[in-house]
């Protein structure tokens, strides 16, 4: 895939554009965005996200516009699986709602930075060394293993991880929020907010969730760009989907096992292609292993959409039978 230098500016500046319009238009007055405010942004950064993809289809053609494709709808469901862990930073930090989009946009933003990292590392990798996909695919099927242990638990407690140890160690911190401030000067002291700390609580949490979505991308292509492009507009509608689903994310309760067909069917494409590029002497005297075929980029896409609607129509049924079960005369509350 040849990516003209051009293709990539206008796509980062669309992107900073896009962040741009949230700081300014959004997050600038605190306020919590009505269900309607959050729905109708939630479809505009979906709209453009496709956009984008249809773009890859007619200028690349359908075999990149596939990978890209499937490596946003992935990256998108495995966000929602973020959402959980934001639920409880916010409610562990008791951040007031209408500071809920600024602690989110700044989250991602770190978050975006964080991952572009780990984006030039991973294709740096890749570029240099194959067996690294032997590697990643066997993280990712030991991944989906835990995912399928973990069914429909979800932690009910945060716990705050070494980065936020350590921040809280080095600096001063206040008690309370002060407004919407990072900072403030106490006696001629300066102190960091809780407000700063769960916007690192939120950005450090999204990166331990990129170990798990960056390689599971890099199953779906290689092309850097188009890495880049499907987390960048997954990121960006987050803040927009957190609003959206807060009130029914406890109704996806199989939503860990979705994730777990999902992330487990790319590792195994990841050790097929790790097969197929094989250098290892100790595998088959380090000669490529062309007796498996590769999956094709339609079949990962079909696999994952069917996965994730089947996934989604089975958690909202099981619990509106639970509904129906708990509000029926008789039945304990």
């Amino acid at each position: 895939m040849d990516v003209p230098v051009w293709a990539w500016i206008v796509t980062v500046a669309a992107i900073l554009a896009m962040l741009a319009i949230d700081y300014v238009g959004h997050v600038r007055t605190p306020h919590a965005p009505t269900l309607k405010e959050s729905a109708w942004w939630s479809l505009a950064y979906v709209a453009v996200a496709l956009l984008f993809g249809v773009v890859v289809l007619v200028a690349w053609g359908p075999t990149y516009g596939g990978e890209y494709f499937a490596g946003y709808i992935t990256e998108k469901s495995l966000s929602v699986d973020n959402l959980f862990v934001f639920v409880l930073i916010m409610t562990s930090f008791r951040v007031p709602r209408e500071h809920q989009q600024r602690v989110l946009l700044i989250g991602i933003t770190i978050a975006l930075v964080l991952r572009t990292i780990f984006i030039l590392a991973g294709a740096a990798l890749i570029a240099n060394f194959a067996w690294i996909f032997y590697v990643f695919g066997a993280f990712l099927i030991w991944t989906a293993i835990a995912q399928a242990r973990a069914g429909t638990d979800h932690d009910d407690e945060y716990s705050e991880n070494a980065v936020l140890r350590l921040t809280r160690k080095v600096f001063p911190t206040t008690d309370d929020y002060v407004e919407h401030r990072l900072t403030t000067t106490i006696d001629g002291k300066r102190y960091i907010t809780p407000m700063l700390i769960v916007m690192i609580a939120i950005g450090s949490a999204d990166l331990l969730f990129a170990v798990d979505s960056i390689p599971a991308i890099f199953g779906l292509t290689q092309e850097t760009y188009l890495v880049f492009a499907a987390n960048a507009f997954s990121l960006l509608g987050l803040r927009q989907l957190y609003f959206l689903v807060d009130g029914l994310l406890d109704r996806l309760v199989f939503l860990n096992y979705g994730l777990a067909a999902i992330l487990g069917f790319i590792g195994v494409k990841l050790v097929i292609h790790a097969l197929h590029t094989n250098e290892l002497p100790f595998v088959n005297g380090g000669e490529h292993v062309a007796a498996i075929p590769e999956i094709p980029t339609a079949v990962s896409l079909s696999f994952i959409v069917v996965v994730l609607a089947v996934t989604t129509v089975a958690s909202l049924y099981k619990s509106r039978r639970e509904e129906r079960v708990g509000a029926s005369p008789g039945s304990d509350a």
